[in-house]
Order: structure tokens, then C-alpha cells, then sequence
């Protein structure tokens, strides 16, 4: 039974042949001296752990989806000759291992593929071992998931057989045909709002998508002026961003967009501009940004002790001493997101100063 493998993940033009080596020595090189070895012995099972990557691909995952497809045509030789085998393409198997973990799982979850039970897999591996085809497929498949994929339709030679398929593809592509229902409703949103809050909605939009990406609860974890690589964002985690921009906004971004604009912030300002390219846009205020983030990071109780939020509230125009009615329950200020409790101060401060100046 050969089980080993290991991980190097990446888009495809970061899969330097040193990656593909250390994917493949475990993977590859490790089945056929076991193949070589064994040939002499009276065998009655050979079985080689393959990845259902083998079979429907997976993004970033080249490099094993190579070496494990490596592993299939092994079997299929071994058959060949007379010899036993039978490579199992596994998807995500629960209770750990090489999918494990949140951002993992939750990856996996998104594309339709969920974490088998390890007693059934092996159920189904005692059967397969003991059967004449020597390849399989054994997944958690979720098919009106994963033909969505990552956020765009994604025809599957795995599943086109399956009855329902062609139907479930068709309802994704149509789907995927009317984002540009959505780029209109998110232009006109943006059309309807002041100037100066559109970039802000841009921005809210992106951190809540960054903050999905990585796993995060909500968007106060991605601050706007940190950049996606110290978030954690990753070449795949990139890419997933791109897609879920593409369906949040109708637009075609490039699968570099993170690298090319390396922060929420900036990002937000390219993302803005794409929208709603007629219009002219100033650019962000970098002491503002900074005082929003340097705020952002700094605990309610904080400010409290140290005399800055009763100002803050008082600046932007809400009563602290004023009883909240009995039936409307007022927000607490340990309640109240940090990042709002500061745009609502320097909102208030903008219009103070309109107010001076009139």
C-alpha cells in the first residue's frame, strides 16, 4: 500500500521543475520502486493512494495533480500486465491529513467537495482493492457546487455522465452570464451615493471578500492599509479574491490584482476606477488611511480609558448622556464596530468644517 505524499502549492507559472521534484520524489518515484520490488512477491492487493486532482484538477495543485495522474497510469500498466492494482483517486478525507485544516477545508467546502468519513472511505477502499478496475474515483462531491468551481462554471469530466449534470452546468453558466446584472446593480448603488463614500464602499466590499478568503469572521481582521501578503493572502488565495471580485462586481480582473495593488486600499481605488471609469477620482487621503488604520487597532476600552471616545462620540453628533428608548436598545460602545465609530467622528468633522465655512 503506498500512501505518501507531499505539498507544494502555487499557480502554475511559480511551479519552478524544483517544486515538481519534491511533489513527484514522494509521489512517483517512491511507486515505482515499489513496483519494482514487489514484481517477485505474490501479491494480492497492490494499492496506490492517488488524488482526485488526478481526475478534475484543482487550482494551484499542478504540480500533484501530475504526479498522482502518475500513479493511475502505473495501475493501468500493472493491469496490463497481469499484475494487481488499483489506484484510488481520494478527494478531501476528514479527521486531518493533507487537507486539513480551516482554510483548507473551507476551500474545499466552497468548491463542492466535502470531507469524507474515514470509516467509509476505508469501507470503500476494502471493496475497490478486491475489484478488476484498476482505477476509481472516491469523493464527497456536492455536483450543484462544484460545477460553480470557484466562483465560475467549470465543465467536469468526472461528473458529465452523472444524470442532472448538463442541467446543474447549464444553470452555472447562466448564472455565470448574468454577473453583469450584478455590475449594474453595484454601479448604480455606487452612482447613488456622495462621492466620497463610494470608495469607501468599494473598500468595505473588498476587505469582506479578503476577510472570506482567509477565513476570517468579518472584515475588521483585514485592515485597509495592510498589505495582502502580510494578511496571508497567497498566490491561491489571490486568485480565489480575483474570482469572488469578478462575480461581487461583473468585472474582468486580472489574476495579479493583489500583487499589482498590494493593500485593500489600493486595491479599492483600481477596483472604483474600473466601475466607473468616466468619472474623475482623487486619491485617497494617505493621513486620513493612516489615522483609520492606526484607530482601527486600538481597543474600544482603550480609547475609553484614555479619554478619546466620549470626544470622538461627541464629534460626530451623538448625545452619550441621551437614554436609549426602552423598546429601540441603544448600541453599547463595546458593541459598535471601530471602524464605523470612526467614520461617523470624521464624517462629523467634514461637516463641521462645511458648517465653518458657510
Amino acid at each position: 500500500m503506498h500512501a505518501a505524499g507531499v505539498l507544494d502549492d502555487g499557480v502554475l507559472d511559480r511551479l519552478t521543475p524544483e517544486r515538481f521534484e519534491a511533489v513527484f520524489r514522494s509521489k512517483v518515484t517512491s511507486a515505482f520502486l515499489l513496483d519494482e520490488l514487489t514484481r517477485e512477491h505474490d501479491l494480492s492487493v497492490f494499492a496506490l493512494f492517488s488524488s482526485a486532482s488526478s481526475a478534475v484538477g484543482n487550482p494551484g495543485q499542478a504540480n500533484y495533480a501530475a504526479a498522482n495522474a502518475v500513479l493511475d497510469a502505473l495501475a493501468e500498466a500493472r493491469t496490463a500486465q497481469g499484475l494487481p492494482a488499483t489506484s484510488i483517486a481520494w478527494g478531501a478525507w476528514g479527521g486531518g491529513g493533507m487537507a486539513g485544516g480551516d482554510r483548507a477545508d473551507e476551500a474545499a467546502a466552497r468548491a463542492g467537495v466535502g470531507a469524507m468519513d474515514p470509516q467509509l472511505a476505508c469501507d470503500a477502499l476494502w471493496q475497490l482493492v478486491r475489484e478488476a478496475e484498476p482505477t476509481a474515483v472516491v469523493a464527497d462531491v456536492q455536483p450543484e457546487r462544484f460545477v460553480r468551481g470557484f466562483g465560475a462554471a467549470r465543465p467536469s469530466a468526472l461528473l458529465r455522465e452523472l444524470p442532472g449534470y448538463q442541467e446543474l452546468l447549464a444553470a452555472a453558466e447562466a448564472a455565470e452570464e448574468s454577473r453583469a446584472a450584478a455590475d449594474g446593480a453595484l454601479r448604480d448603488e455606487l452612482a447613488a451615493l456622495p462621492q466620497a463614500r463610494r470608495l469607501e464602499t468599494v473598500l468595505d466590499l473588498i476587505r469582506t471578500r479578503a476577510a472570506h478568503v482567509l477565513g476570517h469572521p468579518g472584515k475588521d481582521a483585514v485592515g485597509a492599509e495592510r498589505s495582502f501578503r502580510d494578511l496571508g493572502v497567497d498566490s491561491l488565495g489571490a486568485i480565489e479574491l480575483r474570482n469572488q471580485l469578478n462575480a461581487a462586481t461583473g468585472l474582468t480582473l486580472t489574476a495579479t490584482l493583489v500583487f499589482d495593488h498590494p493593500t485593500p486600499a489600493a486595491l479599492a481605488e483600481h477596483v472604483l476606477q474600473q466601475l466607473t471609469p468616466d468619472e474623475a477620482h482623487e486619491p485617497a487621503d494617505a493621513e486620513e488611511a493612516e489615522i483609520r488604520s492606526l484607530l482601527s487597532s486600538v481597543p474600544l476600552a482603550q480609547l475609553r480609558e484614555i479619554g478619546v471616545l466620549e470626544p470622538l462620540l461627541q464629534l460626530a453628533g451623538r448625545d452619550i448622556n441621551r437614554p436609549e428608548p426602552e423598546d429601540e436598545p441603544g448600541e453599547s460602545f463595546d458593541e459598535m464596530a471601530l471602524d464605523d465609530l470612526v467614520r461617523a467622528a470624521l464624517d462629523g468633522q467634514s461637516d463641521q468644517s462645511d458648517i465653518d465655512n458657510q
